[in-house]
């Protein structure tokens, strides 16, 4: 089968998190069926070359994190869990790194943690794998976890999904809202930022709220990154990014994953996804307006996200390139947006 291309790398997804709750096994995703949004073959028909696999610790409760039926209103405030224990999520986050390993034993994917591997993977058989913390949970004060995941092939890493933890605060899925939303960044979140420079671990801005936000800007040495947000100007959610935090990210020569989920797309807030790709062209436009067109690329969310119809899971990104063509990108831009930006952006951060 030939691929379509170019080949996108993606900023964020959850398979791990159907391997953790048991939805679907390693060879399952290998062979194919696996449902959700992600397995090997259906990959390769569409083009989706891999990216950041999420390591995401489930609230222990009965609820589902976010409650996508409470997000299909004209307005909505959805209630997040609490903080998580952290030995449980330390539990949980090993055996999240385990799916990983497991992935790459099935041949889904190749770990990736230099640019220059994930370049080389683009055109293999398996994904490239880039391990991801969603939240930093497992991660105690004296960042001794951190150093042992980042020895196990730990690159990326977001100090907080939207609930809180020990190094600050998320920001709630809420509608209309700003990120606006509480303090920033603890001294243990300040030092987690310091060390994530030192051993090059990307810091994701995603999820994270306004003033801590700024404490990552002020801190870090590194390009400033979201992995899978949009712009708040366009969908004014508590998730999408402001203006002034867009130009912090140029300014940094970072970047944005759009995010394919619905509710971050749609003017409505609504996650529905009978969503025409326009929504996706506005942020598009609007990103590449502030940012210019080496700091956009994608951001799926794939299988942890409601997605446009259009779309549907990984085999349908023929359709983002058609939307993306009709749009007036041409080729250049294109490989751009579906992988370099993220290889310079990573390549700045990582080194090599």
């Amino acid at each position: 089968m030939t691929r379509p291309t170019p080949p996108i790398l993606d900023g964020h997804n959850d398979l791990i998190l159907r391997l953790m709750r048991g939805h679907v096994s390693a060879a399952q995703v290998a062979a194919g069926g696996a449902g959700g949004h992600i397995d090997l073959p259906r990959a390769r028909a569409g083009g989706w070359a891999g990216g950041m696999f999420a390591v995401f610790v489930p609230d222990p409760g009965p609820r589902a994190a976010v409650p996508v039926g409470d997000m299909t209103a004209a307005s909505y405030d959805v209630p997040l869990p609490p903080m998580l224990p952290q030995d449980m999520a330390r539990q949980a986050t090993w055996e999240g790194v385990a799916a990983f390993e497991a992935l790459a034993a099935a041949g889904v994917l190749v770990p990736c943690t230099t640019a220059a591997a994930l370049e080389a993977a683009l055109d293999g058989p398996a994904l490239a794998g880039v391990l991801h913390l969603e939240g930093a949970e497992a991660i105690g004060p004296d960042l001794a976890e951190l150093e042992a995941l980042h020895a196990r092939g730990l690159r990326s890493l977001g100090p907080v999904w939207s609930r809180p933890t020990i190094f600050g605060h998320g920001v709630p899925f809420r509608f209309p809202a700003s990120p606006d939303t509480g303090p920033g960044l603890t001294e243990a979140g300040q030092r987690l930022v310091r060390a994530c420079n030192r051993l090059g671990i990307l810091i994701d801005l995603s999820h994270l709220n306004e003033a801590g936000f700024d404490d990552v800007a002020r801190l870090s040495e590194a390009p400033l990154v979201a992995t899978h947000s949009n712009a708040w100007a366009v969908t004014p959610h508590s998730r999408n990014l402001t203006d002034r935090q867009l130009r912090r990210i140029a300014e940094s020569d970072g970047m944005v994953g759009i995010n394919f989920a619905t509710g971050f797309l749609r003017p409505d807030g609504r996650m529905d996804p009978d969503t025409r790709l326009d929504s996706l062209l506005r942020h598009l436009d609007h990103l590449l307006n502030l940012l210019g067109e080496d700091r956009v690329g994608f951001g799926s969310d794939f299988d942890g996200a409601v997605v446009p119809h259009a779309i549907g899971d990984c085999a349908g990104l023929p359709a983002l390139r058609a939307a993306l063509r009709s749009h007036g990108v041409d080729a250049a831009l294109m490989e751009k947006l579906c992988y370099r930006n993220w290889l310079r952006v990573l390549r700045q951060t990582w080194g090599g």
